[in-house]
């Protein structure tokens, strides 16, 4: 079994990285193809916060256990989701997103896992896409396995709490998480939606803490980093275990790392260069001066 996403109580401590800029990244990434392995610090850039940015705002993201044993935290949960995915769902592709798809179509990217849900890189032109964490699009019964769009849900938590959405406000004045959650509190007397088929409990195909990423999917993440020659991480503090063992083993494998992230990141110890900035900037710098590989 492969270990379970959860809350960590890893700190942050800086770690000394001799190579720290883009020259130092292009001459490690030069002639190698790469797999690129995104979090929440690539979507900032099309208005989706992170979790563990310098200036993010503490946040205690949701936990599987919480999701599936407590009926008032799912209805609470459903209130939110229901205003916070839209958010979501009109958001843009920004340049770091664009970058990786010109690096893919000149061959130098493998391919991307991302621990985002947001759905971006597809929406950009990235064609081999790994979801780790799932995808914030679809919705899983619990139960049954039947899977529908968020959207259809959409239509039906509308039915069930009218005025809800027209009661909280305008979208683009509230707080939203990276998960799609926003923040509000007044979800008292909203109805959660259960499942058409079967009546058992709705959740979104998503990876909460606390609960296992597929298998197959982790495997197929593994491949890609052997199918690379180098690993490059853009927008990840990598501060629980779904992201960071294949840091650890691009590592092992004698890989480079490259790290391109605002802050300090737990993976920085693995690092051949680590690049303190933001992703769009760099990963444009990078298309405009990686050569294809040999």
């Amino acid at each position: 079994m492969f270990p379970q996403a959860r809350p960590t109580t890893w700190q942050p401590e800086p770690v000394e990285v001799a190579r720290t800029t883009v020259d130092d990244a292009v001459e490690v990434l030069s002639g190698l193809r790469i797999t690129a392995l995104t979090g929440a610090g690539i979507s900032t850039d099309s208005g989706i916060p992170d979790y563990r940015g310098p200036d993010s705002p503490p946040r205690s993201p949701m936990t599987y256990q919480q999701f599936v044993g407590d009926e008032e935290f799912r209805r609470h949960y459903w209130a939110r989701n229901h205003v916070g995915w839209q958010h979501v769902d009109r958001t843009a592709p920004n340049a770091g997103h664009r970058a990786l798809v010109r690096l893919e179509e000149q061959d130098i990217l493998a391919g991307i896992i991302t621990q985002n849900v947001d759905l971006l890189h597809e929406d950009a032109g990235s064609r081999t896409v790994i979801d780790l964490h799932g995808r914030y699009d679809r919705v899983i019964c619990l139960n049954c396995g039947r899977v529908i769009s968020r959207t259809h849900l959409a239509e039906r938590l509308t039915a069930l709490n009218p005025g809800f959405l027209e009661s909280v406000g305008d979208v683009a004045d509230i707080e939203i998480a990276p998960d799609a959650d926003a923040v509000i509190e007044s979800t008292a007397h909203f109805k959660p939606a259960p499942c058409e088929f079967c009546g058992g409990v709705l959740k979104p195909e998503i990876v909460y803490f606390g609960e296992n990423v597929p298998r197959e999917r982790v495997e197929r993440a593994f491949a890609l980093v052997d199918s690379a020659g180098a690993l490059l991480v853009a927008g990840s503090s990598l501060t629980v275990m779904s992201g960071l063992r294949f840091v650890r083993h691009a590592a092992e494998t004698g890989k480079p790392v490259v790290i391109v992230n605002r802050g300090i990141t737990r993976g920085d110890k693995y690092a051949t260069v680590k690049i303190d900035a933001g992703t769009s900037d760099v990963l444009e710098e990078l298309v405009r001066r990686l050569p294809p590989p040999a």
